[in-house]
């Protein structure tokens, strides 16, 4: 049976039990779309602290539910007591505007500027997310990308929309290419790197890992909070030793996954601020993350596949023009590479 539970005052602790038609879906996600008044800073918070749970266990914002499980909600306050939503304001409307490169009555996709978040956060007011309404009632955020990435970034106009274009990625049937410039050269030049990666830190010691703060570190199998990370990637052109361009195929969606591969290579995104080398970059690159999502296609039944490409940011066309790279020459094998 298809059903929400709608907009209401939940004065104290509930348990509500996910639908089969909720299957798979992110838990924030699933959150805002039953109490869509309250703000995704709340949400974070509650989550954050413990006070939303799946089946009686803490649970982050990207965990995918399943029919069955049990959330706790904790009590929420009457709508009539939230603020609305500010307007997005005139200049804002402008710049969402100008990031669109494709759009049908499903789907926008923008190219996101390095620099700007795609969520907002406690110290985080401006952000892709808070201006989606000048886009349209309805529009909401398919995936994301890390604040200093650039490139493709998929917006759904409906529910429905974003529950088909948000299954691809969950079935791993999006195809994702990225661009990047490394501070040095890949080692091997190209291939399949894999293996398991944990938000913390690492103890060299006990080879345990502790809570950091968006920071991914190499882990055994079946380490705590260890998920599995593939890769596929291509060195196209280098720079002598100093400097590479790579494209790179991510086939599961890990956090900072393509940053914390390359670094393991031996070559860290060039401006990489968190996954660094003691080799310093090339002279006259800008200090700015080298990492671009540069195209993403979408699977569509009984339809053609949906493809969108970003063009590149001025500071990596800089870069490009600078090191000699070539942008037309991106052809890559990947059957090959697998």
């Amino acid at each position: 049976m298809d059903f929400s539970y709608g907009v209401f005052v939940m004065s104290g602790v509930h348990n509500l039990t996910v639908p089969e038609t909720d299957e798979g879906s992110r838990l924030d996600r699933w959150f805002k779309k039953q109490f869509p008044h309250v703000p995704h800073g709340r949400v974070e918070k509650l989550l954050r602290t413990g006070q939303i749970r799946v089946d009686a266990k803490r649970a982050k914002g990207n965990f995918r539910l399943e029919a069955g499980q049990t959330i706790r909600v904790p009590p929420l306050p009457d709508p009539s007591d939230m603020s609305e939503t500010p307007p997005v304001n005139e200049d804002d409307k402008k710049f969402i505007r100008s990031l669109v490169i494709y759009e049908d009555n499903d789907l926008i996709a923008l190219n996101k500027p390095t620099g700007i978040a795609v969520q907002g956060g406690s110290k985080t007011t401006r952000h892709i997310d808070g201006m989606l309404p000048a886009l349209g009632e309805g529009c909401r955020l398919v995936h994301r990308l890390d604040r200093d990435t650039s490139g493709v970034l998929l917006i759904a106009k409906s529910v429905n929309s974003a529950k088909w274009a948000g299954r691809a990625f969950q079935n791993r049937r999006a195809q994702k290419i990225y661009w990047g410039i490394t501070n040095g050269v890949p080692q091997p030049k190209s291939g399949e790197i894999k293996g398991y990666m944990a938000k913390g830190r690492l103890d060299n010691r006990f080879g345990n890992v502790h809570e950091g703060k968006e920071l991914m570190v190499p882990v055994r199998h079946g380490a705590d909070g260890g998920k599995h990370a593939k890769t596929l990637y291509d060195v196209k052109a280098q720079a002598g030793q100093k400097a590479a361009w790579v494209i790179m195929m991510p086939l599961t969606g890990r956090t900072h996954q393509l940053r914390l591969h390359m670094q393991l290579l031996g070559a860290p995104i060039a401006g990489d601020p968190k996954y660094m080398t003691d080799r310093p970059l090339p002279g006259g690159i800008e200090t700015s993350l080298h990492l671009h999502a540069r195209s993403l296609t979408i699977p569509r039944d009984g339809k053609p596949d949906l493809s969108f490409q970003a063009p590149l940011p001025e500071h990596m066309e800089s870069a490009f023009k600078m090191l000699g790279f070539n942008p037309e020459n991106d052809d890559v094998d990947w059957d090959a590479l697998s």
